[in-house]
């Protein structure tokens, strides 16, 4: 079965993509030479894989981000906490007293956010400061360790942050159409 052709704006859309490609991959601009000549070209040899003992693990692939929930959450803090404006404005010329009493209006309106939309409970129970011992196996995605770090655990040291984690996320639905990224609608007043 014969491809269908791509449309005028699809090979628009192909013809500069390529060139930018073409211009930063040497060996796609070869490529594209040669089959415009007409020639056959071969691929070039994979290069020998490591020995077996020098061989590491691949790192887990990065996942990319979804950024709606981050927009969301943007938004909730504008809305409710004018987070945005606060962080957005040059504080430098105002005073100490100023800059507190507006830094409760935004405390108490992101507590909100966070108190409406999460369930979050420290990592660890224990009060901060207390002495605590690390066993083997311990989670480092949800454990950091600081200081003098050496050998392996198990690891006695001082509680210093108990940590955050989320239980539960309960952001609000949204209409369909909804633009994530207008955090905050400029307003005309009339």
């Amino acid at each position: 079965m014969k491809a269908a052709h791509p449309s005028l704006l699809s090979r628009i859309s192909i013809a500069f993509g390529t060139f930018f490609a073409v211009l930063a991959d040497g060996d796609l601009a070869a490529r594209i030479q040669a089959l415009r000549s007409g020639e056959q070209r071969r691929e070039p040899a994979a290069p020998p894989a490591p020995p077996a003992a020098a061989a590491r693990p691949a790192p887990p692939p990065l996942l990319a981000a979804a950024p709606d929930g981050a927009l969301q959450l943007l938004g909730l803090l504008q809305r409710e906490a004018r987070f945005i404006d606060f962080i957005q404005e040059d504080v430098a010329a105002y005073g100490d007293a100023d800059i507190g009493a507006a830094a409760r209006v935004v405390h108490e309106g992101c507590r909100k956010v966070l108190r409406e939309n999460f369930r979050i409970e420290p990592v660890r129970d224990e009060p901060e400061g207390s002495r605590l011992t690390l066993p083997a196996g311990f989670d480092a995605a949800a454990i950091r360790v600081t200081g003098n770090v050496v050998g392996q655990p198990p690891f006695t040291g001082s509680l210093t942050h108990r940590g955050w984690r989320v239980r539960e996320t309960r952001l609000p639905q949204l209409a369909s159409g909804h633009d994530l990224r207008i955090v905050a609608a400029a307003e005309v007043e009339l």
